[in-house]
């Protein structure tokens, strides 16, 4: 008898062994992957725009694909990305600037003389003023993140509210455009929209230099 209950509690103690050493192993191995979690958060910013997200994000496109796998080495590589990206874009902000003027000098033109010369002269300026608005703003919205998020008011983000004033702007300007030749009464409305907007605009390229 004394043999078996020898035996029994060595096969006890020895399953007990084995479930602490699980328990363990288990713990650890939750523990790393809590870790690697954590780094991976520490490597993006709290707040990033969807665009980004979807593209940048710890499950976006450039993750999941292995174009981009979320490491330190590789995020470094990334703010050089972002830093080009970025200053395309304030090129583009200048020269889609520059069309604005042209398209603000010959609407008032049109305004005041309508011709079918500076209609299409307009219309040529939309255009261009339409492609370059947007390739600047792309620019800006698929840019790799930041690494953090900046605490408190600063330039940038009044220069991004801004932003949000004149896309809205545009989107309303271009949508007035099309209406005016069946409803010529929404010409004031088109006006407002128009100045607001390259109003906005003027304020974001002059913020972000301070």
């Amino acid at each position: 008898m004394p043999i078996f209950k020898f035996v029994g509690l060595a096969f006890l103690f020895t399953i007990s062994s084995l479930s602490v050493i699980a328990q363990d192993n288990a713990a650890d191995s939750l523990l790393n992957e809590l870790n690697a979690t954590d780094q991976k958060q520490a490597l993006l910013p709290d707040r990033i725009f969807i665009t980004q997200r979807l593209l940048w994000g710890e499950k976006g496109l450039f993750r999941i694909t292995n174009l981009a796998p979320l490491t330190a080495e590789h995020r470094e590589k990334e703010m050089k990305i972002r830093s080009a990206m970025l200053v395309l874009h304030q090129i583009g902000g200048f020269v889609t600037f520059a069309g604005m003027v042209g398209q603000a000098i010959v609407g008032t033109q049109l305004y005041n003389h309508p011709t079918n010369a500076l209609r299409d002269r307009h219309e040529a300026l939309a255009s261009f003023v339409n492609i370059s608005y947007a390739s600047t703003a792309l620019l800006s919205f698929t840019a790799p993140p930041p690494l953090v998020n900046r605490k408190g008011l600063s330039s940038i983000k009044i220069h991004k509210g801004l932003a949000m004033v004149h896309l809205t702007g545009m989107i309303v300007t271009n949508i007035l455009a099309n209406q005016l030749e069946n409803n010529p009464n929404l010409k004031p409305y088109h006006r407002a929209s128009a100045y607001t907007t390259f109003a906005a605009y003027t304020a974001a390229l002059i913020v972000i230099k301070f």
